[in-house]
Formats: C-alpha cells, structure tokens, sequence
C-alpha cells in the first residue's frame, strides 16, 4: 500500500511509519528528508492552512502525534512545491502560506547577545539565528508585516499573529549600508526589517 492510496489519515499515517524503525521515529523532526530522492508519486488531498491547520480530504487533523509524524517528513523542492517525502516515494500536498506556525517566541541571552527562539505549532524548537533566519513579507495595500522564519531546508514558519507584535517590540535601530533600519537581533545575526523613515506607515497584523 502506498502514501497516495489511504483512504483516511490514521491509515496514511501508519503507512508513512511502516517505512521507518523505531530510532528514526523517536528521532522524527531529524529524518534526513533533503538527501532522499524518491520518484513523484502525484499528490494527495491534504492541505495546510494559513492558520497552521491541517486537512486531510477536507478533514482537520487534531491529533498532535499524526500533525508530527507528517510534519517530520515535509519537504519543499525547488519547483516551490511542498512535499510529504519517504524514501521511496513523494506525494505532493497543498500548503496555503508557510508549512508551519510560530506559535510561541523566548527570549534569552548567549554571549552578551540576545538569542531568540520559537516554537512551531508541531513542536519544533528553532533559535534564530544565521542557519535560520528571519524573512519579512510586506502584504496588502496597508503593508502589514508578516514575519517567516527558516525551519529547515526551504521550509518556513509563519509568525502567528499575536507573535507579530511580541517580535517588533524586540526591534532596534541600526544603520546597514548607509541607511537606518529597523532590525531584529537574533545569536549575533542582524534581520532588516524595513526603513526607518517607512515606520510610520506601516501596519502590523
């Protein structure tokens, strides 16, 4: 039986970990998806909505330990699909913003710097940082900001919206290229927010 063929999201699951041992699960969020090249298998009803929600053939999925299994195979490929990957197969899924949501943002402090890390609604830890930096998204006619930041390979994390505001009261200004800037400083690395003379205007979510 294939990832393409279950008929419901328990059944797709215990497909997905047929194909791995026990070690790999309990190591599930490392599972070495970028190396694995297997054919394209078409894709599958299955959505991620920009609130973070999954679905499975119009179905929200609520049970926390099927969200993370799926999650720890997820891949984005250079075609700018989303993929649920396995070592012999890849089925495509549909992603309306960002594979994930940043749910909750700590702050703390290594090296006399600020170090900031978030934490995905699927339960992944990222500290902010060179490897995994933060993207910001002026959207609409208001330019409300949307933060992302890099999870891993070309997959991101969509700042929730409550986040949003928790994040811009971490910002500073400082001067890149000649220009005042508004930052975020995260272990050491500077993220560009926007223009210093552009604040004024700007919306947040």
């Amino acid at each position: 039986m294939t990832i393409r063929k279950s008929s419901d999201v328990s059944g797709l699951a215990g497909e997905i970990a047929r194909l791995f041992t026990e070690e790999d699960m309990k190591a599930a969020g490392a599972l070495p998806v970028e190396r694995w090249n297997p054919p394209d298998c078409g894709a599958i009803d299955m959505e991620i909505r920009r609130d973070g929600s999954w679905h499975y053939m119009k179905t929200p999925i609520a049970r926390e330990a099927l969200l993370r299994l799926f999650a720890s195979v997820l891949r984005k490929d250079e075609d700018g699909e989303t993929y649920l990957v396995t070592p012999v197969e890849k089925v495509r899924i549909r992603v309306e913003d960002a594979a994930f949501l940043a749910v909750e943002l700590k702050i703390a402090e290594q090296g006399g710097e600020p170090l900031l890390a978030i934490r995905t609604n699927t339960g992944n830890i990222i500290a902010i940082d060179a490897d995994h930096p933060l993207r910001f998204v002026h959207e609409g006619e208001d330019g409300a900001l949307k933060p992302y930041v890099r999870v891993r390979g070309r997959l991101e994390a969509l700042f929730s919206r409550a986040l949003v505001h928790d994040l811009v009261a971490l910002g500073e200004e400082a001067e890149i290229d000649g220009e005042a800037m508004f930052v975020i400083r995260s272990a050491g690395a500077v993220f560009p927010v926007m223009r210093m003379k552009d604040i004024g205007d700007e919306a947040y979510e």
